[in-house]
């Protein structure tokens, strides 16, 4: 009875992280849930397939679907896309931080004449930090949007924030710097977390 109760937490937990990121990988549930082995994790998420949908992205890629949605109240309807990748990698840094309670994603900041959406930010201990994924965007893109929260920051409407960027490649890691250059950054790759 009590492996029964506490599997139906840890199932429970599981709907309620896939309600909050959208998409997670059978591995970043795995580390987010201390599930011990890959076959004990696709066993767990065997047993939720009345909830939840999959796709494989070089690991399975899992979803809330519309039973998933209803148990857990989320509104956010996710489907098999390409862009679940910046999902995924805004994930591997929601992990890499400690799951903060206060992370909150796309999360729009205007003031005057700017307009910009973070793709993710939490703030922790008085630090302010602002979560960027470079996935497929264009440099021009990124730079573009560092230039809005420079302005943020000279309206003194964001105050000492730390960026924390995920890009794809070394080359696009060394150009996000340059663009980021007097900025208090912290820039990694994908291959830094797998």
């Amino acid at each position: 009875m009590k492996q029964l109760v506490k599997n139906q937490e840890r199932q429970e937990k599981i709907l309620l992280s896939l309600s909050q990121c959208s998409y997670l990988s059978r591995s970043q549930i795995q580390t987010m849930h201390n599930i011990g082995s890959t076959r004990t994790a696709q066993r767990v998420m065997q047993q939720l397939s009345e909830y939840v949908s999959s796709f494989m992205d070089g690991e399975k890629i899992y979803y809330l679907n519309a039973e998933g949605r209803k148990l857990t109240g989320c509104k956010k309807v996710c489907k098999k896309l390409t862009t679940a990748k910046h999902y995924i990698m805004r994930n591997y840094l929601f992990i890499a931080y400690g799951c903060p309670d206060g992370w909150k994603n796309e999360m729009r900041l205007k003031y005057k004449d700017v307009n910009v959406v973070a793709d993710a930010l939490f703030e922790e201990e008085g630090k302010f930090y602002l979560i960027e994924i470079d996935h497929t965007q264009k440099l021009s893109a990124n730079k573009i949007k560092i230039e809005k929260y420079k302005k943020l920051i000279s309206y003194g409407k964001l105050k000492f924030p730390t960026f924390i960027w995920m890009t794809t490649t070394e080359y696009r890691r060394k150009q996000l710097l340059k663009m980021c250059e007097g900025l208090d950054v912290q820039i990694f790759t994908i291959t830094d977390f797998y």
